[in-house]
């Protein structure tokens, strides 16, 4: 069964235009087919349990079905008794002092990805790591993580890993390996290095860049090149043209009142997203302090999640945020109003002139922020207006850089690719990294690679560069391996194994010291040989350990530098070579994938079954286009483009994106892999083939429909809440200056007994003004209760397993809608309306308020998610859990069970983690668990604290005191449900010149009322 979404007709667009003109002030909607209200979605969306609509309509089927549930309650106990894997238990002879059987431990590494570290707490059970948190006192992740954070653990046990050393597909020791170094390094030193080459991703680890110096000085004809696809260029090419020099610019969006994002999503593109967007919530949260709040203004070409969250957003193509950053700077500079006539095509002047009075009017507390994708010169625009407004050295301030770059000149890619094209490469080591797959199609790298004599890959897998390659060695997981590494601001950490390689592979440290011709020894020893030299003293024992344990070396973090913008560069011209894009074609934009980034975890089944925050599409990628354009094209969603940019085309289906800027088409990179494994070959279009290896992340392109039509797994329309009132907004003013009439909220009538709550009494606020929608939690909750992946056809008839989703909702017009998340899960429902239909009593309410599953009670009827409003039940249809693979069974939480087929399951408020504080609370005497004793799996991943659990019953706790804010509701209370999970209402800072959300209603504020 396919998803309604994907047989929108364009004829029907206008229709839905107007309907949605019509519609209520407070009517959201969620997809093209929810809004045009087709007969198609009607039918979709009452078809909860497709499979058993026949059996209803047939009086023999009825019956027979009958027979079958009493059968099914008289084996119930059967079910129960179903007999678990086998297992082999052996025992320590010499158990270790610090293990405690049954308790985690828990060790500070840190995660490289992009070539910074990002600090995370890793949770070990007797030697093996199950769960990823984020190290409070790492700077960039302060507790929180991101859905890649918590989804690395399981490309940790993937079976897909590279496990052994190959020679030209050939089995090979590691001693074959050395040997074959030592041959071809005698042979480089002779000649001084002049045939060597070494490609690396981004380093920022200190230890591995004076190991490539000291090869580099030994070898001085040698040559180092760098490639990362997600680091553009031209931010340092900007810099160096505002001010003369490469640094890096770091942003305080704590310290900013008013912030304007040019096609900049910093809420999750950028290798400081993490720290950005706890700053950024912090200043915005009302909550609990409603006296100031920043204002956010973005334009961008095709939606984000820094767009979703800005109080003011206009679609915008790429090339135009170099127009609407010269005109900004412009009126900055001269302090004259806009004259509407030079107001460029596509920008609101309204909007124009609400961004250039709050800028002024906020100077040095205001932020201008610009995309990587951008070209150098745009980069440096940004610059100046910064400086204009008087920011540097409040919310901006600029560093020396992190990254450790080649000092030597032609050290670019394409310079690689020439010298390989032209014969001088006699030996190429690629350490990690995958070119023949992820750099421009232009370069045509495979072609090249293929005339160097010798090629080297380190590699996490067998892909597509090692297939290219003689030698293939496998590559270290961070959680197997010592290496050291560089967070965004300069902080260094330690990165220490949790558990011996489980593969033999091997580290870049390893592979630098063979070519030194210095083999036999460890990564540990390298690592720590470094830094003993750089943290001498006798005391250097004690600083490595603390180091280790803190997950951070103190005073590592760069300290802010003064710069100068240079005479003219306030007027930078267009970049030499640069080409505007032609107003005949089509603006094609790059960008990378939410869910599998620049392709790296294109493996990863968790990252690949996560709905990407905006499309809710799963397992793809697609073209996204707007809904005029696909009026234009006369194309649906799920139809397939061509689309071809300087001569190289690809195939993709669209996907018709509200709030899409008209003649732009978005395409993401990270699909299109053929050597992934076998959760990611095959998957999607390779955007990287038709990419120019030149500046900017958007080009000209053509784009024309050809046949044919791809069915795309969207969760957008599963459990569907049938327009009821879900989203609440609310603005800064109405908080401040509340009206006098609110809703209160109904007397709690019911028809069941109330119960009395004398202990703990657990309960949830989600704040909806600080959800940023980044799935951190979906993929948390994931890793937390060993859920299983279903596979793209499983999700495309609605049996995803999530215990936990992030609704996303639209409010106003299709070309240009506002944008709410809201993050759903099981409520715990104190009177709640699956208790009293399971026939079984598998589901049932616990003493501390908590609606508890017992799984071996479970015999299927589903009869608990017909009944529960919220559609927040998931039901193992198939046996979705591999309890044969040997690594997996590796990866699971021992204190959550692992499900088998036919079983209801839901989000438990993980139940083990209150068990665990439940007895330690016991032990210590206490009444009732202290604040703080339980935080849930979802509550931990949250980068921007969103999320807050605890115990009602206390009566200073912070779930309390927010549950008695004025924001505070219940999704669906007037049903009497009694929700324990309660929501605050969304806040949003509209400029006063400018129209309110249409969302706002000030009598849909409540007062939140709470009583354990």
């Amino acid at each position: 069964m396919s998803d309604p979404e994907t047989t929108s007709d364009p004829d029907k667009i206008n229709a839905t235009r107007s309907r949605l003109a019509d519609l209520g002030p407070h009517q959201f909607w969620r997809s093209l087919d929810e809004a045009a209200a087709t007969p198609e979605f009607e039918k979709y969306l009452h078809r909860e349990f497709p499979s058993q609509l026949a059996v209803w309509d047939d009086p023999v089927g009825r019956r027979s079905f009958l027979k079958l549930m009493a059968a099914s309650l008289a084996l119930a106990g059967v079910t129960g008794c179903t007999r678990s894997p086998e297992e082999k238990i052996v025992p320590y002879v010499r158990s270790p002092e610090e293990l405690i059987p049954g308790q985690p431990q828990f060790y500070a590494t840190a995660m490289p990805r992009g070539g910074y570290g990002y600090g995370v707490l890793a949770e070990s059970h007797q030697g093996r790591p199950t769960k990823i948190e984020g190290n409070p006192e790492h700077p960039l992740s302060r507790g929180g993580t991101d859905a890649f954070m918590q989804a690395s653990i399981l490309s940790l046990y993937d079976p897909d890993r590279s496990q052994t050393i190959l020679h030209r597909g050939v089995i090979e020791t590691w001693e074959a390996f050395v040997s074959a170094m030592a041959t071809e390094m005698a042979k480089q030193r002779k000649q001084q290095g002049r045939g060597l080459r070494i490609l690396t991703g981004t380093v920022t680890s200190p230890t591995l860049a004076a190991q490539l110096a000291d090869l580099l000085q030994a070898l001085p004809q040698a040559k180092w090149h760098t490639f990362e696809p997600s680091a553009a260029d031209s931010v340092q090419a900007g810099a160096r043209l505002a001010f003369g020099r490469s640094v890096d610019t770091v942003l305080h969006f704590d310290q900013a009142r008013v912030i304007v994002a040019l096609d900049c999503d910093f809420l999750s593109a950028l290798p400081a997203s993490l720290q950005y967007a706890r700053d950024f919530i912090d200043a915005r949260r009302v909550a609990t302090d409603s006296r100031t709040m920043n204002r956010l203004y973005v334009a961008e070409c095709t939606p984000s999640l820094t767009g979703a969250m800005a109080d003011h957003r206009i679609p915008l193509v790429p090339s135009r945020i170099e127009t609407l950053a010269r005109h900004m700077l412009q009126h900055l500079k001269s302090g004259t109003s806009i004259d509407p006539t030079q107001v460029p095509e596509g920008i609101p002047i309204p909007w124009l002139t609400a961004v250039m009075e709050d800028l002024l009017k906020h100077r040095g507390a205001s932020l201008v922020a610009v995309g990587p994708g951008h070209p150098a010169h745009v980069q440096a625009l940004v610059h100046a207006i910064n400086q204009v407004l008087g920011n540097v050295g409040s919310t901006v301030t600029y560093i020396d850089p992190v990254v450790a770059a080649p000092s030597s000149a032609g050290s670019t890619l394409r310079d690689l690719v020439a010298d390989m094209a032209g014969g001088n490469v006699q030996a190429l080591i690629i350490l990690q990294g995958n070119p023949v797959y992820n750099t421009p199609g232009e370069l045509a790298f495979a072609s090249q690679l293929d005339k160097v004599p010798l090629r080297i890959h380190l590699s996490d897998y067998y892909d597509e560069t090692s297939f290219f390659c003689d030698w293939h060695i496998p590559a270290e997981h961070y959680l197997e391996s010592w290496s050291d590494i560089r967070a965004p601001d300069g902080t260094a950490s330690i990165v220490q194994p949790l558990i011996t390689p489980l593969y033999d592979g091997k580290s870049p440290h390893i592979i630098l010291d063979v070519l030194m011709g210095k083999p036999g020894g460890t990564a540990h020893e390298i690592v720590q040989g470094y830094w003993k030299q750089r943290l001498a003293g006798e005391a250097f024992p004690q600083r490595w350990r603390k180091a280790l344990h803190d997950g951070v070396i103190e005073n590592t973090s760069s300290k802010p530098i003064d710069v100068k913008l240079q005479s003219g560069s306030d007027a930078v011209p267009g970049a030499v070579g640069s080409r505007p894009i032609d107003k005949a074609s089509f603006e094609i934009d790059f960008r990378f994938d939410p869910t599998v980034w620049d392709g790296q975890y294109a493996n990863n089944g968790w990252l690949q079954e996560l709905p990407k925050p905006l499309t809710k599409i799963t397992w793809d990628n697609v073209a996204a286009i707007s809904p005029t354009m696909a009026e234009q094209l006369k194309v649906s969603s799920g139809d397939l483009l061509e689309i071809t940019v300087d001569g190289r085309s690809l195939q993709a289906p669209v996907w018709i994106m509200p709030g899409q800027a008209d003649r732009c088409v978005s395409l993401t990179f990270g699909y299109g892999r053929t050597q992934a494994g076998h959760i990611g070959t095959g998957r999607g279009y390779n955007a990287y083939s038709i990419l120019p290896e030149r500046e900017g992340w958007f080009h000209s392109g053509t784009v024309r429909k050809i046949a044919g039509h791809q069915i795309l797994a969207t969760t957008q329309h599963h459990h569907n809440m049938e327009g009821r009132d879900i989203v609440r907004v609310t603005t800064l003013d109405m908080v401040q200056h509340p009206p006098e009439t609110t809703h209160q909220a109904d007397p709690a009538e019911s028809m069941y007994a109330g119960f009395k709550y004398e202990g703990n009494a657990w309960g949830m606020v989600i704040d909806q003004t600080a959800c940023i929608g980044c799935n951190a939690c979906v993929v948390a909750c994931q890793a937390e209760n060993n859920i299983p992946v279903v596979g793209k056809e499983q999700v495309a008839v609605g049996r995803e397993m999530h215990w936990l989703r992030i609704d996303r909702y639209y409010h106003g017009p299709l070309d240009d809608p506002e944008t709410y998340f809201q993050p759903m899960m099981c409520v715990h429902c104190e009177e709640a309306p699956c208790e009293v239909v399971c026939p079984v009593a598998a589901t049932v309410h616990d003493s501390e308020g908590t609606s508890n599953m017992i799984y071996n009670r479970c015999v299927g009827t589903r009869y608990c998610s017909n009944n529960c409003p919220y559609k927040v039940r998931r039901f193992n249809y198939l046996q979705f859990a591999d309890e044969t693979t040997p690594s997996l069974k590796l990866l699971r939480n021992p204190d959550v069970t692992v499900r088998s087929r036919g079983v209801m399951e839901k989000c438990s408020y993980c139940i083990q983690r209150i068990s665990a504080a439940r007895i330690d609370a016991k032990i210590e005497h206490l009444p009732l668990v202290p604040e703080g004793g339980v935080v849930t799996a979802c509550q931990q991943a949250c980068p921007t604290r969103a999320i807050t659990f605890g115990n009602l019953a206390n009566r200073e706790s912070e779930v309390r005191k927010l549950k008695s804010s004025p924001l505070n509701y219940g999704v669906l209370a007037e049903l009497k449900t009694l929700p324990r999970t309660t929501y605050l209402a969304r806040v949003v800072n509209p400029h006063p010149s400018l129209p309110t959300p249409g969302a706002v209603d000030a009598h849909r504020v409540t007062t939140g009322k709470v009583e354990p």
